[in-house]
């Protein structure tokens, strides 16, 4: 008889805690570190907490993955009660959190911790963890688990709005897009997540044009009223605005199922408020 399969990921999903409890996930969060103080993401600061902060804040925050040693904690429990572990943290290129949980797999035996690299980030990943935690609770293996998830990274584009560049450009993590982008005054810039990496797609006049072009950019991929498998919207303190693209999102498309959540601090220390994003599987 298999073994069951335990899901662990990283904070930056920003899992709703109604999810973690019904799908069992184990969250190994990543730490900020701002004005000498150390904050362990979504325990010591809440999202709304982080944007009110960050919106006053003279200062960037930093941020770091966690230890092997975090992992090795989760992993060692998880297999004294006889689980088979997935790993699915956020994309290895754009931190180093997935070599600190292939750090933390290489002390247990072999076959019992898989590390996937997902390439996504934030909604995208939700939409990965849950589709792959509920084939767990269904008694998946963890092969068929695995590549669960592996088929679902592949059906998965993300867009999002960011105010300003200024974030990811003093974080290091949109070095090549900066040059496309330049610093024209009162563009809003859309990014997309392409082979785990932030990239540019073109910048439009307002946040409002940002907003509908995610939703033109994904209609060209679904095409009018086209079926989404799953839709996730997130937003950096901008509640309103994503509730808006929702709305709007039903009326253009055919979509089986939603998760609207916070942009996780982590991840809005390098973007900054109003960021707004779109991830869709077909």
């Amino acid at each position: 008889m298999s073994r069951k399969v335990a899901i662990v990921t990283d904070s930056t999903g920003a899992f709703p805690q109604s999810i973690i409890d019904d799908l069992q996930l184990h969250i190994v969060p990543l730490n900020i570190h701002w004005d000498g103080t150390s904050y362990v993401d979504f325990v010591d600061i809440t999202p709304s907490e982080f944007y009110k902060k960050l919106a006053s804040s003279k200062t960037v925050p930093t941020t770091s993955q966690p230890s092997a040693e975090a992992f090795a904690a989760v992993y060692e429990q998880l297999l004294n009660q006889n689980y088979d572990i997935l790993t699915l943290p956020f994309s290895s290129r754009l931190s180093g959190t997935y070599h600190s949980a292939m750090m933390a797999a290489a002390e247990f035996p072999t076959g019992r911790v898989t590390v996937l690299d997902t390439l996504h980030v934030s909604v995208a990943l939700c939409n990965i963890i849950i589709k792959t935690a509920r084939a767990a609770q269904k008694g998946a293996t963890l092969l068929e688990c695995t590549n669960i998830a592996q088929d679902a990274a592949r059906r998965i584009k993300v867009y999002f709005a960011v105010e300003t560049l200024e974030y990811l450009h003093k974080g290091g993590r949109i070095n090549t897009a900066s040059a496309f982008l330049g610093t024209a005054l009162n563009l809003k810039p859309i990014l997309s997540i392409v082979d785990g990496l932030i990239v540019p797609v073109e910048r439009v006049r307002t946040s409002r044009k940002a907003h509908q072009r995610l939703l033109e950019l994904a209609e060209e991929t679904v095409g009018p009223h086209g079926k989404i498998e799953f839709l996730g919207i997130i937003s950096a303190d901008a509640a309103d605005a994503a509730e808006e693209l929702r709305q709007e999102a039903h009326k253009r498309f055919q979509i089986e199922e939603e998760l609207v959540t916070d942009l996780s601090p982590v991840l809005g220390c390098h973007v900054g408020n109003g960021t707004i994003g779109l991830s869709f599987m077909v």
